[in-house]
């Protein structure tokens, strides 16, 4: 039986790297696992203006790189592997990880995040954070005064399409049905909107750019004609995926797999099994929710802890 920590927390972005602070400096020596992406999802995002304290701008590496200097200067361990499984029936808490070692700890911090659906395209990726996104709040402002197109159909997109036209000059959402998914107040309010365009029935099938977003190309879905949509801007709607499949056998969570804890809480209802950010966060998605959250996952931990001793 290998030794039992006090506090495993899987998952390194905002939350991840908060909940660790947080428990380090109350010398629990939290152990955690880096998983799905490491620095979560602002590694790629360019510059980050929206989180406090930082009015000039950070980069999102660059501020997961200081969150993870602050953890580990209070004493976290830091690994980059992922977990596989987690047998959460009984105390200590165990886990398996990816290549196959196991574990176990007294309590366990889920912020393993959410991941973005992506059409995909190969320059889909390549141009991830210069011009391709997936979150509007995060980046909508850097496209003022430019022509951004937004991938979906439901009421994400519909959302995401009126908040992009408080900074863009012209906003085209490409959906592959003639009927969009959305709400009938969402659609009626986006098709209210005067900036908003609308390419229904085309696909997405290509991204044009070097070094930054110059083009879309859309396929009609039943004639197969392409043309090129002349914007800057690619933000896709099309949902997140919670990274909650290890947990899933004992936490319980929504039909979408979102962790479902305690309301106002990180707790989710298992002794000792706490979760934060992204993977119980389906609304804000982020950075500065998913930190507060990593916090209330981190105290909630503390406190616990201390109840059983």
């Amino acid at each position: 039986m290998p030794s039992v920590e006090n506090v495993v927390i899987f998952g390194s972005g905002p939350a991840g790297y908060t909940a660790a602070l947080y428990t380090a400096r109350a010398s629990l020596r939290p152990l955690l696992f880096e998983g799905y992406q490491p620095g979560g999802q602002l590694t790629i995002t360019t510059d980050v203006e929206n989180y406090p304290g930082f009015p000039e701008a950070i980069t999102g590496p660059e501020l997961m790189e200081r969150l993870r200097n602050q953890a580990e200067r209070f004493g976290t361990r830091i690994r980059p592997e992922r977990v596989e499984a987690t047998f959460l029936d009984e105390s200590p808490l165990r886990y398996r990880l990816e290549g196959g070692e196991e574990g176990a700890c007294r309590a366990m911090i889920i912020a393993t995040g959410a991941t973005a659906r992506y059409l995909g395209l190969p320059n889909e990726q390549r141009l991830q954070g210069r011009g391709v996104s997936a979150c509007a709040t995060c980046d909508g402002f850097f496209f003022r005064n430019q022509h951004v197109v937004v991938v979906g159909g439901g009421d994400t997109a519909m959302e995401e399409a009126t908040y992009l036209t408080h900074f863009a000059q012209k906003v085209t959402v490409v959906h592959r049905r003639a009927e969009l998914r959305a709400s009938r107040f969402m659609e009626e309010r986006a098709r209210r909107n005067e900036k908003i365009a609308w390419c229904l029935e085309h696909n997405v099938v290509d991204v044009r750019g070097e070094d930054s977003v110059t083009g879309v190309v859309v396929q009609h879905v039943r004639t197969g004609v392409r043309q090129v949509i002349d914007a800057t801007g690619l933000f896709l709607a099309i949902g997140h995926d919670p990274n909650s499949k290890p947990f899933r056998p004992w936490v319980r969570t929504d039909p979408a797999g979102y962790v479902l804890t305690e309301p106002g809480r990180a707790d989710t209802g298992i002794p000792g099994v706490f979760a934060a950010g992204d993977v119980r966060d389906s609304v804000y998605r982020q950075a500065i929710t998913a930190a507060g959250s990593g916090c209330a996952a981190a105290i909630e931990a503390e406190r616990w802890l201390a109840a059983q001793d």
